[in-house]
């Protein structure tokens, strides 16, 4: 699989774009970034603890939770592949169960912010829009791979 057309062509080309190595971070801001004087809109939370300890609580279990967390973490790589790879591919009813389960199983643990931009690339995949949809595969690796290290150094996930 190529990479996404947002991802900028840094040698990689040709190659499968894995979620935990994705080479869309610059480190410089862009010009789109805001004036220093005017500050940013609060940004919803990395993660959210509270989702998976209402989980818990809705299971009584908050060790089904917290198993509910670890198996999330383990595929992650493979909800992001079958997201990109049905996206490289234009299917439509693919690209969109992809997004759904991504969204739904970030938003169960409490992964705001990728549970966000998933709705984001749902909307694309829904108007038909599967350019657009494709040109937030970067974030959504960038803000996988961000989200499962968040659970795995923060909060449940670790091997027990």
């Amino acid at each position: 699989m190529s990479l996404p057309a947002a991802c900028p062509d840094d040698g990689t080309a040709g190659t499968e774009l894995a979620p935990d190595a994705s080479p869309c971070v610059s480190g410089v801001a862009g010009p789109a970034a805001a004036p220093a004087a005017v500050p940013a809109p609060a940004a919803a939370p990395l993660v959210d603890p509270a989702a998976l300890q209402d989980l818990g609580a809705q299971l009584d279990s908050p060790a089904v939770a917290e198993g509910f967390a670890r198996d999330y973490a383990k595929l992650w790589d493979r909800r992001y592949r079958s997201l990109a790879s049905a996206l490289e591919r234009r299917d439509q009813a693919g690209s969109l169960d992809a997004v759904l389960s991504l969204k739904t199983s970030s938003a169960m643990v409490g992964g705001v912010r990728l549970a966000q931009l998933a709705g984001e690339v749902e909307d694309a995949i829904r108007a038909g829009d599967m350019d657009g949809a494709r040109s937030l595969l970067c974030d959504v690796a960038e803000r996988g791979g961000e989200t499962v290290d968040e659970l795995q150094f923060s909060y449940v996930v670790w091997e027990s």
